[in-house]
């Protein structure tokens, strides 16, 4: 039952003479508004002669939802859905007159509505119907305003048998008629600098006093993240010996391993308990329990990677290798739960200095770049910390780009399989093949909605073309565009910074670091960019930025074209024998 108009109304504030109203708080509140005079004020209250108690049950509203969508889509259904961009507009105040949509109108609510937005999303689903979804009240709730004492309070309400989710609305407190309805935007922040960050997007203030520098967090952060894991760490046992000529019984739940490997010394087993292999698809937990029965069971993964494979815990311990702003092939990143005043304190002050301010945000764990948005809006960046824990990276402004023969200048990525033998001492091989991804439209720094041209994984979205060049051939074309660096050299580079990565990740014991369990081998991917940097003599180079690392990476193309890629891959890990196969010692 929509029942809030026998409640409420909707009042526009013109503008507030002080004396007479008495009501000081309001027009300061006025004043900071960014353009005050151009977008009218609203205000909500209560005009219902009664009044509202608290404790009355039917004191419970609904407010129904004017817009849904998912933040890539907002573009196109601006443009395509009728009535859309008019409503919006209204909503926000912002002129528009015509029928049709125009560009700049759309681009005002992609920048405003981040104003509007309140976000949810689905606990059940695939990965991608659990990206958050965002939502912009009607005009009754979008005009409701802010308070840190707020009267009312609202939360999304998933409603099943109609699949559509409401707004609910409830009185905190008793309220009179002529009393204004207000909720606190910053809901559940109690820190004073984090609610005045929180609140930037309506009340703009500077935090450029805040320092940037982000040191390492505490032991206590690693330990948390070890009890939120459930990981238990091994107890210390011996390396394992094994008689010469072993041959070895492979448990395995991963299909490419069961197809590809077919290397002598190594069967399959239906039985995990007689294995002296675990290869696992999932994440092993109780290393104490393996290392106290089994110590001679080796097994794919290491206790404590996720230092790596989560993109927070691999910026924060990618510090231990550079100065203030991090290692240089790491692009500068803050975790949007734990450092919102160092990030906005940073952007502001490049913003002062004239620098690019283009930010790429990511969930911390989510792969094939969902829920990833680029955006040069701060209050964009700061609204998504709502939505899912995410961290934000500097956005890389000036890549090196490839030329491709039917569109021109685009971006690539480049993946390169590590093999990690051991934590102490460090033992660490790349496969010698590595694979490029690349966008399929020409690069520059606009439409950061443009997925094909800001983007390089195009394997996963459906009716996009994949553009796939072997390594082999790669090199001449990439050399033939750059004369001046050849490949070699960047790539000596490139395993430069991953053999710091790995020497950092280990350097300290666990949880800190990547546990040194003998019994351990793992294989990832890494994924990288190369940027256009200046060396400290002033010279114009390439330098390696690490974007990810990624546990049980997909080895279907490895397979597909090199057949000895898990033979290769096993005897190195399990047998120390690299004689014939296709890897490099980097450590």
């Amino acid at each position: 039952v929509f029942d809030a108009g026998d409640y409420f109304g909707i009042m526009q504030v013109e503008e507030v003479d002080e004396e007479e109203e008495g009501d000081e708080e309001m027009a300061e509140e006025l004043k900071k508004k960014p353009n005050p005079g151009n977008e009218p004020c609203f205000k909500v209250i209560v005009t219902n002669e009664n009044g509202l108690q608290a404790s009355n049950p039917n004191s419970i509203f609904l407010i129904d939802h004017a817009w849904t969508y998912r933040v890539e889509h907002a573009r196109q259904q601006l443009l395509h859905v009728p009535g859309l961009l008019h409503r919006m507009t209204n909503l926000m105040g912002i002129d528009f007159h015509g029928e049709i949509p125009d560009e700049g109108s759309i681009e005002q609510v992609l920048q405003e509505m981040w104003k509007y937005n309140q976000t949810y999303q689905l606990s059940q689903g695939t990965a991608e119907e659990k990206v958050p979804v965002w939502y912009i009240m009607d005009e009754f709730g979008s005009r409701i305003q802010h308070s840190d004492q707020p009267s009312f309070a609202t939360a999304p309400l998933f409603y099943m048998p109609q699949q559509i989710a409401y707004t609910v609305l409830w009185p905190l407190r008793d309220l009179e008629t002529g009393d204004e309805v207000t909720r606190d935007y910053a809901y559940g922040e109690t820190d004073r600098l984090i609610r005045k960050c929180v609140l930037l997007p309506w009340v703009p203030i500077e935090v450029a006093d805040v320092n940037c520098f982000t040191p390492e967090p505490s032991d206590e952060h690693y330990q948390a993240i070890l009890a939120e894991n459930k990981e238990k760490l091994p107890i210390v046992i011996n390396p394992p010996v094994y008689e010469r000529g072993k041959i070895f019984r492979v448990f395995t739940d991963i299909q490419q391993v069961l197809n590809n490997l077919t290397h002598p010394r190594f069967v399959f087993t239906d039985n995990e308990g007689e294995a002296d292999i675990l290869y696992n698809f999932s994440h092993f937990k109780d290393y104490r329990k393996l290392s106290e029965e089994r110590p001679g069971v080796m097994l794919n993964q290491f206790p404590c990677e996720n230092l790596l494979t989560v993109k927070d815990c691999l910026a924060s311990i990618s510090r231990r290798a550079g100065g203030p702003d991090g290692p240089r092939w790491l692009p500068r990143t803050f975790n949007l739960q734990t450092e919102l005043p160092q990030f906005i304190s940073y952007f502001q002050q490049r913003d002062r200095r004239g620098e690019d301010n283009h930010w790429i945000c990511k969930p911390w764990n989510l792969a094939r770049s969902l829920d990833t948005h680029i955006t040069n809006s701060l209050n964009n960046i700061i609204r998504h910390r709502e939505s899912s824990p995410k961290v934000v990276c500097k956005y890389i402004e000036n890549p090196v780009l490839f030329h491709r023969e039917d569109v021109g200048m685009v971006k690539f990525d480049i993946r390169y399989i590590v093999l990690l033998r051991s934590v102490k001492p460090l033992k660490l091989y790349i496969y010698d093949v590595f694979w490029l991804r690349f966008s399929n439209r020409a690069f520059s720094l606009d439409d950061l909605d443009d997925y094909e041209k800001h983007f390089t994984v195009m394997n996963y979205a459906p009716g996009v073309t994949l553009k796939q060049v072997h390594c082999e051939e790669f090199i001449p074309l990439f050399e033939k565009q750059y004369p001046e660096y050849p490949w070699t050299m960047v790539q000596a580079n490139i395993f430069k910074a991953f053999a710091e990565l790995f020497q950092v990740a280990s350097a300290k014991p666990a949880p800190l670091g990547i546990c040194d369990y003998p019994s351990s081998r793992a294989i990832y991917a890494v994924d990288l960019m190369l940027k256009w940097d200046t060396s400290r003599d002033g010279k114009r180079i390439m330098q390696p930025q690490i974007l990810e690392v990624n546990f049980n990476p997909d080895c279907d193309r490895a397979c597909k074209y090199h057949p000895t890629f898990f033979n290769d891959v096993f005897s190195t890990l399990f047998l120390d024998e690299t004689d014939g196969c296709h890897v490099t010692c980097i450590v």
